[in-house]
């Protein structure tokens, strides 16, 4: 396998917000998507999420709460939880779903 270049991969990918599925690590799922300040709506996902930013910030809502996750910054949704991503949110991501159990 050769080096990936996230922020290129993810720039090339044709819709914001559209993952691109890099590869697996035993149960995990490794994930790349760009962001272009659009919110996303609530979600609940079966997976734990490690959501890591490469470049650019997340602006992310986990229940009450709101976080900004900046370059090199990662923060972790267990699965079940409701979060959503709010305006502002921009630059690459790279997703790691973890399938606990």
């Amino acid at each position: 396998m050769n080096p990936i270049n996230l922020s290129e991969t993810a720039s090339e990918l044709p819709t914001p917000w559209a993952s691109r599925l890099l590869g697996r690590v035993g149960t995990a799922g490794v994930k790349v998507l760009r962001m272009d300040e659009r919110p996303v709506e609530v979600e609940v996902h079966d997976a734990t999420e490690v959501l890591f930013v490469v470049d650019g910030r997340l602006e992310l809502a986990v229940g009450e709460s709101e976080f900004t996750v900046g370059p090199g910054e990662l923060y972790r949704v267990p699965a079940g939880t409701p979060h959503a991503v709010r305006p502002g949110s921009r630059g690459t991501l790279l997703i790691v779903e973890v399938v606990e159990g």
